[in-house]
């Protein structure tokens, strides 16, 4: 919100959330030394996390795109282009992770385009192509990022239809998240499937946070329910702002 680009200052906001997996949009991943080169890079090894970059387009001759970091190995990732022709490139990276506990949880990084016509196309596209319906996806699967949608548009009531909305836990005004110092739009959302359980979600508004960022963090809290009640634990926190940007007990 300075108008610097602080990839330390990000790295202190992850470190206040104390997440298991983090979603983050808008990210470059050169290949420059420090904090501003690669930044994926510089994130995961300053957390010990793992990281899978999902590259929509080239900047600053780097890969720019959706990050997703993981404390647990990455079992598998691919970033689906969605881009619409004229418009800026723009993808969902999905990565499939195995739990500690043998449990298998896929997420969906997706980062929609800013015109109306443009995020109703992507968001028939992913279902289209049958990305959270594959046969091959066992287990639970969570949908976060940024939406770019501020009003209950095509695409949020497409996801509504197909997945609970993290959103209905929280006041109207309490989940706004867009511009940080001042919320008043509600961009970034967590979709989630019926195998999970939403325990807790919040807006991070810590002063780092109000400036490290335009959004604000949202981190939600999760229970795998497929898991034997003896060894359900929450699912952790997923965190999906804007510039950077949830086992069994995990946060997103």
């Amino acid at each position: 919100m300075d108008g610097r680009v602080r990839p330390d200052r990000i790295l202190r906001v992850l470190r206040e959330i104390d997440s298991d997996f983090i979603a983050l949009q808008e990210v470059v991943c050169g290949e420059g030394t420090g904090t501003g080169g690669h930044q994926a890079r510089y994130l995961a090894e300053k957390l010990g996390f793992h990281a899978e970059v999902g590259e929509n387009r080239r900047h600053s001759g780097g890969a720019y795109g959706n990050v997703l970091l993981s404390r647990f190995p990455i079992h598998r990732a691919h970033n689906h282009d969605i881009s619409i022709p004229g418009r800026e490139r723009r993808g969902c990276l999905q990565t499939d992770i195995h739990l500690s506990s043998g449990a298998l949880l896929h997420l969906f990084n997706v980062h929609l385009g800013t015109a109306m016509f443009e995020r109703r196309a992507q968001a028939r596209e992913l279902f289209r192509r049958q990305l959270f319906s594959d046969g091959e996806l066992a287990g639970s699967k969570i949908v976060l990022g940024d939406f770019n949608e501020w009003t209950r548009g095509s695409a949020s009531r497409l996801f509504n239809t197909h997945f609970a909305s993290a959103h209905s836990h929280l006041p109207v005004r309490r989940s706004h998240t867009y511009p940080g110092v001042l919320p008043l739009l509600r961009l970034d959302h967590i979709y989630f499937d019926r195998s999970l359980r939403l325990d807790h979600l919040t807006t991070h508004r810590s002063p780092t946070a109000l400036v490290a960022s335009d959004h604000l963090p949202l981190v939600a809290d999760f229970t795998l329910q497929e898991c034997a009640p003896e060894s359900v634990a929450p699912v952790s926190r997923l965190i999906p702002p804007a510039q950077v940007a949830a086992l069994p007990t995990v946060r997103i």
